[in-house]
């Protein structure tokens, strides 16, 4: 599968992922930035003037639910508009303020409308054991993998489980795609 083949909501896991590990980790920060200069350029940074058609025949999604968390977040906390800015001129001082504002609306929206919690009850860096039979959905094996179960090691990450999502309703015929409208200030 090549990465023009993920999912939407792979493709928002994974950058919401990757958000928290760049912001966090800053040796994987550094491979992956490395990384995005070894790549060729992508069909979107290829400039091309996209004229606005007067119709559009896309099909709307028949589960629009990752949409509407998408457009949720970026309503509570602006993460589409923080994801899509080249925040690479940016001070690390000013990355870090922008960051603490889309953390604290996108947590807001998180606890509104979605309660979690973690996969393992320990706490991360302690040892823990897995059994056989052990749930391989939730719990990622890294490091040196090799023989059977049982298997011993450090937890490097808690996991995360949602219990319930409530996704605002929305009113009157819309087109899910659109995750934030254009504005248009007039006077």
């Amino acid at each position: 599968m090549s990465t023009d083949d993920l999912a939407l909501t792979t493709r928002l896991w994974f950058a919401w992922l990757c958000f928290f590990k760049v912001l966090f980790d800053a040796r994987f920060a550094a491979r992956l930035w490395g990384a995005r200069r070894a790549l060729p350029p992508s069909r979107a940074e290829a400039p091309t003037p996209s004229p606005v058609p007067a119709t559009i025949s896309v099909a709307v999604p028949e589960r629009a639910g990752a949409l509407e968390l998408l457009a949720l977040l970026q309503r509570e906390g602006r993460l589409v508009d923080f994801l899509q800015q080249d925040i690479a001129a940016f001070s690390d001082a000013d990355v870090g303020i922008a960051a603490r504002v889309v953390h604290e609306g996108c947590r807001r929206a998180l606890r509104a409308h979605a309660s979690v919690e973690p996969v393992r009850p320990e706490g991360e860096g302690q040892r823990v054991t897995l059994a056989a039979g052990f749930d391989a959905d939730a719990v990622k094996l890294v490091g040196d993998v090799k023989g059977q179960p049982p298997y011993a090691g450090v937890l490097r990450h808690r996991g995360w489980r949602v219990l319930t999502i409530e996704l605002p309703q929305r009113v009157g015929e819309h087109d899910p795609r659109i995750v934030a409208p254009a504005e248009v200030e007039l006077g």
